[in-house]
């Protein structure tokens, strides 16, 4: 009795670590796929040997990539980190890419989406979402922002338009949690109207923040905001906060 016992164990055991094998090939799989779409997308820029200052030739360039997909409406850009994405946005289907590629494929990673009641062009503030994938993929790398040195070394986002590229300086950054009772809906922070407004929705920010920037914001700043899980409690959310740099 003893040894079907045994022999069944060791079978149950066996079938458990060949699913487990099969889940982590799927995943590593998955992961090199979608690696390479993006990739390749950032590789057809081509703004390797490109003068920073040279704005107009990098919009022509980046103008390519905005036909392969008619959703997408910027490209999100942070010098010396692995966030370097497309960002999509479709209105009439709110979080369709948060499990689809470039492509429109099924993607367990989604590409970068643009909140639907933000207007590239005219919001105050464009929040922007992203999977937080392990290996500082997507949104993930948004987790090294916890660390202040981190941060004084990638203090720009550049977001990439139609209408030309944007910089925006990091004012905060914060974690919070979202399906809370008297939770903190910055998410719902699209556009404000006065002074007041502007500094109760950064005061409420600042409040949650890892550390403090120094960095303040003016009436008729705009704003971006990055948006990704954080896993250190349930329905946790890590977010950056970004002013545009007056030109």
């Amino acid at each position: 009795m003893k040894k079907v016992l045994y022999i069944i164990l060791t079978i149950a055991l066996i079938g458990i670590m060949l699913i487990s094998a099969i889940n982590i090939f799927k995943n590593l799989t998955e992961d090199k796929k979608q690696e390479k779409v993006y990739s390749e997308l950032s590789k057809s820029i081509s703004l390797e040997n490109q003068q920073e200052n040279n704005e107009e030739q990098q919009s022509e360039d980046y103008s390519n990539v905005f036909k392969l997909n008619t959703d997408m409406v910027a490209w999100l850009k942070i010098e010396g980190t692995n966030i370097n994405y497309p960002v999509m946005q479709t209105p009439q289907k709110p979080d369709y890419y948060i499990n689809k590629n470039f492509y429109k494929q099924p993607s367990s990673w989604g590409t970068p989406y643009l909140e639907e009641e933000c207007d590239i062009n005219s919001s105050s503030n464009l929040i922007i979402y992203g999977h937080h994938i392990n290996n500082n993929k997507m949104f993930g790398e948004l987790e090294n922002y916890k660390n202040k040195k981190y941060y004084n070394d990638h203090k720009v986002i550049k977001l990439i338009t139609q209408s030309g590229i944007r910089a925006y300086e990091i004012v905060t950054v914060f974690k919070t949690t979202v399906y809370e009772e008297n939770e903190f809906k910055y998410y719902e922070f699209i556009n404000y109207k006065t002074q007041e407004q502007l500094n109760t929705f950064i005061n409420q920010c600042e409040s949650k923040a890892f550390y403090n920037t120094g960095v303040n914001c003016t009436e008729g700043d705009k704003l971006i905001t990055l948006s990704t899980c954080e896993y250190s409690s349930k329905n946790g959310r890590l977010v950056v906060v970004a002013r545009a740099l007056k030109r």
